[in-house]
């Protein structure tokens, strides 16, 4: 599991639940964050209640609309588009400043002791689909997607930070906002070739997240992130991607049914780790008490993910990266 906290400090019975369940990991929130020596005090102790310098802790720092470290403390970074429509007029540039932006990403991420992002979406953006991609997304032409998302997962390396690639096996195709209902995609296999393509091109990235979406083509039934076949027989098998899977929180409105349940359902369909965003204790003690041990193969996966980027290494100039960013994206028409 990765589990969410309530606030911005450790409560007395949060410590003594995570010191018994151990979890894989956390993941934060704008609720765990009020300033830099706040958020690093809190990863510190994190650290230390499992006696784990390389512990993944996680957070959605994408720019744009999706960002939980925020101004005055942190600078505002742009969404994931700019970089699209950079592309258009100066491919290799475009690639410099997405990866200069991720570093410096990075660069926030690793001073607050934060170990993981989740970043870059690789969802091929689609005409009509729902705005809860839009922005987010690097493009509607998959390799140009993949050749940003890889930019981006080096930016991050570059940082010391790990990145995840999202959503597989692709959400760029979901009418609905899958935070408030289930999508149901109804593309063809062949149509579906165009979503697989940039996680077929980053299959050996360290960490992925499924998408809470039925594919009919694969499963009629179940949303990837609770279907064997999607798991094994696209994620793994026809994308190849061999690294941590992770899912999409449980608790959004995509999923019916009972916390702890979802929980096995997801880790029983193939995922390595099972996403708990809120931080809410009776539910994190009921998915405690319903899921095994963590596999020796997902074990395996987690570790080799952690250890995929160097820590610790000649901090990078935050300015000195921003500033290369910025004079990249300038050449953007406004």
């Amino acid at each position: 599991m990765i589990f969410g906290l309530s606030g911005p400090e450790l409560t007395a019975d949060e410590r003594a639940f995570f010191a018994e369940a151990e979890p894989a990991g956390y993941i934060l929130f704008r609720r765990n964050i009020v300033d830099p020596e706040q958020l690093r005090a809190l990863t510190d102790d994190l650290r230390a209640l499992h006696g784990c310098d390389d512990l993944l802790i996680m957070i959605d720092q994408e720019g744009g609309r999706v960002a939980r470290m925020q101004p005055p403390h942190w600078p505002a970074f742009p969404p994931m588009e700019i970089f699209d429509r950079l592309y258009d007029i100066a491919p290799s540039s475009a690639i410099a400043a997405a990866r200069a932006n991720a570093a410096a990403i990075a660069a926030t991420l690793a001073d607050a002791g934060i170990s993981v992002d989740a970043l870059p979406l690789l969802d091929v953006r689609q005409d009509g689909a729902s705005d809860i991609m839009g922005d987010r997304t690097l493009g509607a032409e998959p390799m140009r997607v993949a050749a940003l998302g890889r930019a981006v997962l080096e930016g991050l390396a570059d940082g010391g930070v790990v990145g995840i690639v999202k959503h597989m096996p692709g959400h760029g195709r979901a009418l609905v906002d899958s935070h408030l209902e289930l999508p149901t995609v109804t593309a063809s296999e062949e149509a579906l070739a165009v979503d697989l393509a940039p996680f077929r091109a980053l299959r050996a990235a360290p960490m992925g997240m499924t998408a809470h979406i039925v594919y009919t083509a694969w499963d009629a039934e179940r949303p990837a992130s609770l279907s064997p076949f999607v798991i094994e027989e696209i994620i793994r098998g026809r994308i190849g991607f061999d690294g941590l899977l992770m899912s999409d929180d449980l608790d959004m409105k995509a999923l019916k049914g009972d916390i702890p349940a979802l929980a096995v359902g997801v880790v029983a369909a193939g995922c390595d780790l099972a996403l708990n965003c809120w931080g809410r204790m009776g539910e994190m003690v009921g998915i405690a008490e319903a899921l095994p041990d963590i596999s020796e193969a997902s074990r395996a996966r987690l570790d080799r993910a952690m250890a995929s980027v160097t820590r610790g290494g000649d901090p990078l100039s935050l300015d000195r990266l921003i500033a290369t960013r910025d004079a990249l994206i300038g050449l953007v028409p406004a």
